[in-house]
């Protein structure tokens, strides 16, 4: 029996095969602005920290301002990914540039893990070699800062949080938040007791977060990068529901990814019983990707029970179950 061969969006859906796989354009510019305004402020009370932190001998500042220049660069990046994102598929990137937002994230997350490591190594120094630290000027510069955070937090916060690019940002926005709440009570603590040491340990409790959220984010970046299965999606309930449609009697060569952590993509064999509609076994498979596990981009291929195409038919579907 001849194959069928299919494009993931049927015309009946009204899909057009030219799309340039933005699904949510909206959602990703309402990401673009609000990364792009966070950069602007991030930017701009950056410099005031650097010179805050030098002139009153803080690490806890310091440590906050080199995260800021990070954070600086790092929003940069992301609003490059998603302006990147815009340009439409061309014959060198039939996907066009949607993946670049993850590797902008995982980019970002190892920036964070750099600067984590970076302020616990100096924190370790500071306890070591102890300095006088300039209380006054320290607890001015960290509550601006911790005003200018939270605003930035709340800009990013308020965006499309699926989106793995602007939750790197927001997760560099948190640990400058963090910077912040920790030079002020340094310098509260310093103020009333002279205790310089509460500085660097201070220091060390904040960097401990951002490690914990960049691990988070490389874990979830890297995943996406080698085309892991996406988060919310059972391959499992996923075939299981497929094999339930009529006229389906099994299927092989499953793949499932995604070209974004929001955007799954998904191929594989349908084999069908002779006497079966292929047309109504595609309509019914779309609808059931779309409906129930919001997948809207997929290439499914019917076939009879011989395996036409080669491929991985000793195993029809499985894989591993860990």
């Amino acid at each position: 029996m001849a194959h069928h061969h299919a494009q993931s969006h049927d015309h009946a859906r009204g899909h057009s095969h030219d799309h340039d796989h933005h699904h949510a354009p909206a959602v990703t510019a309402d990401s673009e602005r609000r990364v792009r305004l966070a950069m602007l402020l991030t930017g701009g009370f950056m410099f005031a920290e650097v010179i805050g932190g030098l002139l009153a001998g803080s690490l806890a500042l310091l440590a906050d301002a080199g995260h800021m220049v990070s954070d600086t660069a790092s929003l940069a990046l992301a609003w490059f990914a998603f302006r990147l994102g815009h340009r439409r598929p061309d014959r060198q990137r039939t996907f066009g540039y949607q993946r670049f937002q993850v590797l902008a994230a995982f980019v970002n997350g190892l920036a964070l893990l750099a600067i984590g490591v970076a302020i616990v190594i100096a924190a370790i120094r500071r306890l070591y070699a102890p300095v006088d630290v300039m209380a006054t000027p320290m607890l001015v510069i960290a509550v601006v800062g911790l005003v200018v955070n939270v605003g930035v937090f709340l800009i990013l916060h308020r965006g499309d949080q699926d989106n793995i690019n602007l939750r790197g940002a927001v997760l560099h926005v948190v640990g400058d938040l963090l910077g912040s709440v920790a030079a002020i009570v340094a310098s509260l603590v310093i103020m009333a007791t002279g205790w310089n040491a509460v500085d660097p340990l201070l220091s060390v409790l904040a960097a401990a977060l951002i490690l914990r959220g960049a691990w988070k984010i490389i874990r979830r970046s890297a995943h996406t990068l080698l085309e892991g299965t996406p988060e919310g999606v059972d391959i499992f309930e996923l075939r299981a529901a497929l094999e339930s449609l009529d006229g389906v009697i099994g299927l092989h060569d499953l793949h499932l990814w995604g070209l974004t952590p929001q955007e799954p993509l998904l191929s594989l064999h349908l084999v069908v019983r002779e006497e079966a509609d292929n047309d109504r076994v595609l309509r019914d498979a779309y609808a059931l990707l779309h409906e129930r596990f919001a997948i809207s981009h997929a290439t499914l291929q019917v076939e009879g029970e011989a395996c036409l195409t080669g491929g991985d038919c000793a195993q029809p579907g499985r894989v591993d179950p860990r």
